[in-house]
């Protein structure tokens, strides 16, 4: 995936007139307007916005255009050392708040979830992806949003459906190592692993997302249409800023955008009309073992004008491409980060490895049950270790209050972007010992870690997955897939450095999830030569 970048040069200096126009007419319209009056707190005192940088007309969402996404979190940091845990930018006309404390992601997420639990206003560029904000991720706080979260947690991703596709996991896990084993027969032992993962990844989404086995060239097409999504995805942002005008300024982007989505409908949709024509009932695919997303979500039906209806094809293409995306890029950059630690600490690997030769033998897979019913607790630490120190997003999707609110003694306006700063809760260095630093062992017993509560209904330590009403819905599935796929990598490979002495680099480079920027290459030993069934997919 591409960094997001800033705009063309001749683009930029058309988009700065034409802003300027644009602001003077604004200044116009503010001195003619009243300005609106501030909250009162309990005692009668005005309330005042979070703390933060000044605002200035033009020139802030001109610079914000050209920032580096390398830029943004050291400037974060400096604004949480200068202002407190609660400070605010503008950007555009909407304030983005940010919550960089886990007391007070506790106070906003779980105590007052259902008052900060809706969306702000997308852009027109989300519209078009989401089909007019008709997925789980981005559907305002409400009914549709509750129907369309509920189908997915109590179909595909319920625990007895997930368990149903542990064939396919295994069918995945033998493509993975197979690919992997190939590469490093192929290059001196070296791997260089993550496309390895993502094509892992997306190959197991797809099959729970349509419901069939496909073969490499339909898999290849839509793991390819939905990566160039993806890679637009951080460039998008320019369309919140007077979108009538940028969509005309960076036209080639927004057409792009039309044309990935246009490609979208055409590889997704046969696939939706097969499982739609089928003629066999849920409960058949379901004891078949096929029971898929597009299944259930056939059978939704949308509250509209005091009556029902199904989901049409824009909606499901959007629905099918959320749920593919939303497991693949975090769990794949979730495993590299996993696996460039394991590279460094061979102590830490050493014990992962002798525990799982404990538990399941010298010719045994790690199975699901050996997840599931706690077997392996190192792994479990190693995995959640992982997700402290390197959560795959730094930050959660935006929330927003539908009403003013108060937070911190601060007026919180109605429709403020809320974000919160996932990477500094879990670097808390009042809550954890040598955050920085990789150490399993304190998520067992007796650690500062043990027990944690990653839904943060309890306290908030660390929110790798969000909390409260908008945390992931697919938790329990990413964190099965991390300790089956991490056990199993382990249990079949010894990882190296590529180099011998050469320490691996963790150096982060923001995309759509934080990755490496120096993607892990690792030199890997077969430790048996028992690999699981399944077909070799070519990427």
């Amino acid at each position: 995936m591409e960094s997001s970048s800033a705009p063309p040069m001749d683009d930029f200096v058309f988009l700065l007139l034409t802003l300027s126009l644009c602001l003077a007419a604004r200044f116009l319209l503010s001195f003619l307007s009243p300005s609106k009056r501030g909250k009162q707190s309990a005692g009668g005192a005005a309330l005042s916005l979070p703390p933060g940088p000044p605002y200035i007309p033009l020139l802030t969402p001109i610079l914000w255009l050209r920032r580096s996404a390398f830029e943004v979190e050291p400037y974060l940091r400096r604004l949480r050392h200068n202002h407190g845990p609660v400070f605010a930018i503008r950007i555009t006309s909407r304030l983005a708040v940010f919550v960089a404390d886990r007391r007070l992601a506790y106070e906003v997420l779980i105590r007052q979830g259902a008052a900060f639990a809706d969306r702000p206003l997308a852009n027109p560029a989300s519209s078009v992806i989401t089909s007019n904000h008709h997925n789980i991720s981005s559907a305002s706080y409400g009914p549709k949003w509750r129907l369309l979260r509920r189908n997915l947690t109590s179909g595909v991703l319920h625990s007895a459906r997930i368990r149903r596709f542990g064939e396919s996991r295994r069918w995945v896990l033998g493509i993975l190592l197979r690919r992997l084993r190939a590469q490093a027969d192929a290059d001196g032992g070296v791997v260089v692993v993550m496309e390895s993962f993502q094509h892992a990844m997306f190959c197991l989404l797809v099959l729970m997302c349509f419901g069939e086995k496909l073969d490499e060239k339909a898999i290849g097409d839509i793991e390819s249409t939905q990566r160039n999504l993806l890679k637009i995805v951080p460039k998008l942002s320019v369309f919140a800023i007077f979108p009538q005008i940028t969509k005309i300024v960076f036209r080639n982007l927004w057409n792009r955008l039309i044309g990935i989505r246009r490609r979208q409908e055409e590889l997704f949709l046969p696939l939706i009309q097969a499982r739609r024509g089928c003629n066999r009932s849920a409960g058949q695919k379901e004891e078949e073992g096929a029971y898929s997303y597009v299944d259930s979500l056939l059978g939704v039906r949308l509250p509209e004008d005091g009556g029902e209806r199904e989901l049409n094809d824009g909606e499901m293409v959007s629905l099918c491409s959320e749920f593919m995306s939303g497991g693949t890029d975090t769990t794949a950059t979730a495993l590299q980060w996993i696996m460039a630690h394991l590279v460094r600490e061979p102590r830490v690997q050493q014990k992962l490895f002798d525990e799982i030769r404990e538990v399941t033998g010298e010719n045994h897979e790690v199975s699901e049950e050996d997840v599931q019913q706690n077997r392996l607790p190192y792994l479990k630490a190693v995995i959640l270790e992982g997700l402290r120190r390197h959560p795959p997003g730094h930050f959660v999707l935006p929330h927003t209050a539908p009403e003013d609110a108060v937070l911190e003694g601060h007026l919180i306006p109605k429709g403020a972007a809320v974000n919160f700063t996932v990477a500094e809760i879990g670097w808390d260095e009042e809550e954890w010992t040598a955050p920085m630093e990789f150490r399993p062992e304190r998520f067992l017993a007796g650690g500062e870690g043990e027990g944690v509560d990653l839904t943060g209904s309890r306290e908030i330590k660390m929110m790798p997955f969000g909390a409260g009403r908008r945390i992931c819905p697919g938790m329990a599935l990413a964190l099965l897939h991390l300790e089956y796929f991490v056990g199993n990598l382990v249990k079949q490979f010894e990882w190296k450095a590529a180099v011998e002495g050469e320490e691996v680099d963790l150096t982060e480079m923001l995309e759509l999830t934080v990755m490496m920027k120096h993607p892990l290459r690792a030199r890997i030993t077969p430790r048996n030569n028992t690999l699981p069934r399944g077909p070799v997919l070519s990427g």
